[in-house]
C-alpha cells in the first residue's frame, strides 16, 4: 500500500537520497540535469510515494523544456525511481501513469524522456515521436523517447531540446 502525493519541500532530502541510491551521486553530471538547472520542477506533476511506514518508496519529477527554434513547450519526465526494496511491486507504473494523467489535466501536450524504450513503450513513449528531436550531448539518441498527450502534438515540432526560458 502506497500513498501518492505531490512532492513537498520537506520531502527533498528523502527524494534526493532515493535518486542518489537509484542512479548514483554522479547522476547530476548527465546532460538532462543541464536542462533542469535553475528551473523549478513542475510541482503538481512531481509525485512522491510513501509506504506504510511513511518512508519514500518512489518519486517522479517533471520539468518544463522548449523544443527547437519555435520554442514549443514540452515536459521532460525524470528522474523516476523506486527504492530497490520496493521494486517489482508496480510502483513505477503507478507513478508514471498517475503523473501522465495529471499532465493531461494540466493541458500539457507532449512529454519527452531519456530511457529504455522497452520499458516506456507501455505508456506510449516511442522513438518515432522523437525522430525529429535532438537532445543535448552526451546522450544516446536511441534513448530519446516522446509521447503525445494530445493528437498531433508533435506535428511540425523539431529541433534541439533546450532549457525553459
Amino acid at each position: 500500500m502506497f500513498r501518492i502525493a505531490p512532492e513537498l519541500p520537506d520531502d527533498l532530502p528523502e527524494v534526493e537520497y532515493l535518486y542518489d541510491l537509484a542512479f548514483a551521486p554522479g547522476r547530476t553530471a548527465l546532460s538532462s540535469y543541464r536542462l533542469r538547472e535553475d528551473i523549478n520542477r513542475i510541482a503538481e506533476l512531481s509525485l512522491v510515494a510513501r509506504d506504510e511506514f511513511n518512508i519514500v518508496a518512489g518519486a517522479i519529477r517533471y520539468w518544463p523544456v522548449r523544443i527547437g527554434e519555435a520554442g514549443d513547450p514540452a515536459l521532460l519526465l525524470g528522474p523516476v525511481a523506486v527504492h530497490p526494496t520496493r521494486q517489482g511491486e508496480g510502483l513505477g507504473r503507478v507513478l508514471v501513469s498517475e503523473s501522465l494523467e495529471l499532465a493531461i489535466e494540466a493541458n500539457w501536450s507532449r512529454v519527452i524522456l531519456i530511457g529504455d524504450e522497452p520499458y516506456y513503450r507501455k505508456y506510449g513513449f516511442t522513438r518515432e515521436f522523437a525522430a525529429l528531436l535532438d537532445f543535448p550531448p552526451p546522450t544516446n539518441p536511441d534513448r530519446l523517447l516522446a509521447k503525445a498527450l494530445v493528437d498531433g502534438a508533435f506535428e511540425g515540432v523539431k529541433g534541439l531540446i533546450r532549457k525553459w526560458d
